[in-house]
C-alpha cells in the first residue's frame, strides 16, 4: 500500500530566499508535514540532484514521503519515493515505465476532465486547484472553487489533495469537502516560524479547532 499523505509542503526558494530547500524540509517535517515535494524550476541539474538526496535523506530518516516535482531524471538520480507532475509535464505512463509500479506518482489537475485523465493514466493521487487564488504559481489557473473540489473528491477515486491559497483560515473548510489532504507552498515556507507555520496547519488538519 503507497503512502500518499495528507499534509505536502513543497519547498520554494524563489518566493523567499532566507531559507534553502534543505532547511525548509527539516523545519516542515518538525511541524508535522508528511510529504516533501521539491519544486525547483531552474538551475543545474547536478546541483539538483545534490539538494534532493539531501532532502531525501531527512525524509527517510523521519519517514516522510519524498517527491520531485516535475524532474523524473532528478527524481531516478537521487532515489526519491516519485514525481508529481503538472499536465504539461512528463507524460503520466512514460514516468510510470521510467520509476516502477512502486513509485509515487502524482498528477495536477483543475478540471473534472483532468482528474479522470490523472485517474486514466495511472497517478497515485491528484493535487486539485488552485482552490483559492494563488500568487505562488505563476502558472496556476483559474480558481476552482470548494465545490468543484467537493465533486472531484466524490467521482474520482484518487486521494485528492487541495492546492492553491490555503492557510490557517481556510483549511478546515478544504478539508470539511473530503479531501484526503492539502498541499501549501508559502503558508509554510513564507512564515515566520515555518515549523510553527506547519505545525498550526497539521492541527487543522486533524480537526483541531483551537489550533
Amino acid at each position: 500500500m503507497k503512502k500518499i499523505g495528507k499534509f505536502h509542503v513543497l519547498t520554494d526558494t524563489c518566493l523567499q530566499t532566507r531559507l534553502s530547500h534543505v532547511k525548509l524540509t527539516e523545519l516542515a517535517i518538525a511541524g508535522g508535514a508528511d510529504t516533501i515535494q521539491f519544486r525547483e524550476k531552474s538551475g543545474e541539474t547536478r546541483q539538483m540532484i545534490r539538494v534532493a538526496e539531501e532532502m531525501g535523506v531527512l525524509c527517510k530518516k523521519a519517514g516522510v514521503t519524498f517527491v520531485i516535482n516535475d524532474r523524473v531524471d532528478v527524481a531516478i538520480a537521487s532515489r526519491a519515493d516519485g514525481v508529481h507532475l503538472g499536465q504539461n509535464d512528463f507524460p503520466i505512463p512514460l514516468a510510470r515505465k521510467l520509476l516502477g509500479d512502486e513509485a509515487i506518482i502524482g498528477g495536477s489537475a483543475a478540471t473534472m476532465e483532468e482528474a479522470y485523465k490523472c485517474l486514466s493514466e495511472g497517478a497515485d493521487y491528484i493535487g486539485f486547484g488552485p482552490v483559492y487564488f494563488t500568487a505562488s504559481k505563476g502558472d496556476a489557473g483559474p480558481v476552482s472553487g470548494l465545490d468543484l473540489l467537493k465533486e472531484v473528491v466524490e467521482k474520482v477515486p484518487l486521494p485528492i489533495i487541495a492546492i492553491g491559497g490555503l492557510t490557517r483560515d481556510n483549511t478546515s473548510l478544504v478539508m470539511q469537502t473530503g479531501a484526503h489532504g492539502i498541499a501549501v507552498i508559502s503558508a509554510v515556507c513564507c512564515g515566520e516560524d515555518p515549523t510553527e507555520a506547519a505545525r498550526c496547519l497539521r492541527r487543522l488538519l486533524e480537526g483541531n479547532p483551537y489550533a
